[in-house]
């Protein structure tokens, strides 16, 4: 698989990384670990390098997955992961930046991963509470002492970027970012390339529904919490599964699946875009892979871009919005 520069200090990755987040929660039952396993060890044979985990999912079972999986084979993974909210009861209960929060947090990261360093550190979800400077000064210190090499931030609006890159260079933002999602586009994705920050966007395939996959919500199973997605509910979503419409009949067109066609539009946004479709089994993993070399021409990105104006709903409920810059 082809390599990506991801921002201008030297991170290079997969062309496509893995988001790990759904063998551990959210999308129904997790995966079965032996499993789980299975499929990052066969991303890293598909020329994956780039995997995304985070504390929170789990709480922190995630990461001890990831651990297992890379114990013999750290020298093949580009590992991401996150910080930023108390956890309490195994529970998420708020955001938390505190800069003693930030190095407690690496440290048991680090011991849950069994790696002597992070490739790249995300804030999760800026906290307002705690300036952009100090978060960063804490993260940079981090570098210093070896145990991060790179740092990114997650769901960030353009001032923060550029206070937080005067603090040490950002490498990469990490947002939601598809065919049917760009609200980045206006100012944050602008700001990323004038400060040469790469992007990396997760749920290219649209939480799963652009593949096509996904006709009924009720059909998902209780644990998921798309059954909670604005855009995912009643008329929104009836009106959404219209646009995946579009999305498939460009699919045919390729002989692809209408996920590889999602993936393949972010790829085409930008040498500095390297999206992390997750998926918890090897059928979809060796699907997404192939969108690597999937190129789509002028007409049929001109037409797949004018899904976002007409999506219906919001991307998340009123708690998530309030996690997010925009």
């Amino acid at each position: 698989m082809k390599k990506r520069k991801i921002g201008k200090q030297g991170l290079e990755v997969s062309a496509i990384g893995l988001g790990c987040m759904g063998m551990s929660q959210s999308y129904g039952e997790p995966a079965d670990d032996a499993e789980a396993i299975k499929v990052i060890h066969r991303a890293l044979a598909l020329g994956v390098d780039f995997f995304d985990t985070a504390e929170v999912y789990g709480p922190y079972k995630n990461e001890l997955l990831l651990g297992r999986a890379f114990r013999d084979r750290r020298d093949l993974a580009i590992i991401a992961t996150k910080f930023g909210f108390n956890i309490e009861d195994g529970k998420m209960t708020g955001v938390n930046s505190h800069p003693k929060n930030v190095k407690r947090a690496c440290d048991e990261s680090l011991k849950r991963l069994g790696v002597e360093y992070i490739d790249l550190y995300y804030q999760h979800r800026v906290d307002p509470k705690v300036p952009i400077e100090e978060v960063v000064g804490a993260m940079s210190e981090l570098v210093e002492a070896g145990k991060v090499r790179y740092l990114g931030l997650s769901e960030a609006g353009s001032e923060t970027l550029r206070r937080a890159n005067r603090e040490h260079p950002i490498s990469a933002l990490q947002s939601e970012y598809s065919v049917w999602e760009r609200g980045i586009e206006e100012n944050i994705l602008p700001t990323c390339r004038e400060l040469g920050i790469g992007l990396v966007p997760f749920s290219p395939v649209g939480r799963g529904v652009l593949s096509g996959n996904v006709k009924e919500v009720d059909s998902l199973s209780e644990a998921d919490f798309r059954r909670r997605v604005p855009r995912l509910q009643g008329e929104h979503f009836k009106r959404n599964l219209k646009l995946v419409d579009i999305v498939s009949e460009v699919a045919k067109k390729y002989d692809a699946t209408p996920a590889q066609v999602a993936i393949a539009w972010t790829l085409h946004q930008g040498d500095d875009v390297a999206p992390i479709p997750g998926t918890k089994r090897i059928k979809y993993l060796e699907e997404n892979c192939a969108a690597a070399d999937l190129k789509l021409d002028k007409n049929d990105l001109e037409l797949l871009a004018t899904i976002a104006e007409k999506m219906s709903g919001d991307r998340y409920d009123e708690r998530g919005l309030a996690m997010i810059e925009r």
